[in-house]
């Protein structure tokens, strides 16, 4: 995820699923529910986005690598199956190196995890890298609101800091740009069901819906363009 400032102090949290997040003091604020990062990533990101009605072949457009969690679940969930993903992300503060290491989503998340989770952080910044056969990351250095986005996406993961935390990440100007690069009928999901984040998605075009939301969570939201 983006953050305000350059982080000086993470602390590494162990959730109810036994997978770790990462607290920011600075902003009183954790990467990923304490309530099971890997759980909430599954639900929001893979069960109500990438397995809702979306094509064979997928574009992705993920606003916040962070940890790589969602990145990491996307490429197992489509691996051994007919499905592809080109997969871009957007993070202008990449975790040290030293905690990506103790990090154990890589051991949490399932099969052929720890090769993917290597991969995904090793990869160049900016250039495209294949993970997987039908898998290719493309991560972007950068703040979303200079970041210059290109193509057509059937897919965004929403996943900054809450806008309570980083009300610069829920604009309109944000949500117009990624409105822009989205295809009609494509699908962006996220944890937050905030009013005005519902407001600002609906102003750039695109057909708000609530769904329950993991656990710790009573709402989500996934959105389609319209």
């Amino acid at each position: 995820m983006f953050i305000l400032e350059k982080i000086a102090m993470q602390k590494l949290i162990v959730t109810s699923d036994g997978s770790h997040t990462i607290y920011i003091p600075e902003l009183n604020e954790h990467y990923h529910s304490v309530h099971g990062a890997v759980q909430e990533s599954r639900h929001i990101f893979i069960n109500n986005g990438l397995n809702f009605n979306t094509p064979q072949h997928l574009n992705i457009l993920e606003i916040g690598f962070g940890t790589g969690l969602n990145a990491l679940l996307t490429a197992l969930e489509i691996e051994g199956t007919n499905r592809s993903a080109d997969y871009t992300t957007v993070e202008k503060y990449p975790l040290e190196k030293e905690l990506i290491k103790i990090l154990n989503h890589k051991y949490i998340a399932g099969n052929k995890s720890e090769e993917i989770f290597r991969m995904l952080h090793s990869s160049s910044w900016n250039i495209p890298t294949k993970i997987t056969n039908n898998f290719t990351v493309k991560k972007l250095l950068g703040d979303i609101n200079d970041i210059t986005l290109e193509g057509s996406y059937a897919l965004i993961y929403f996943d900054a800091f809450g806008p309570d935390k980083q009300p610069g990440m829920w604009t309109t100007e944000v949500f117009e740009k990624i409105s822009a690069v989205t295809r009609s009928g494509g699908i962006l999901v996220t944890y937050s069901a905030k009013g005005q984040v519902k407001r600002n998605l609906r102003s750039c075009g695109f057909e708000v819906n609530l769904l329950p939301g993991p656990p710790g969570k009573r709402q989500m939201i996934r959105a389609i363009k319209i």
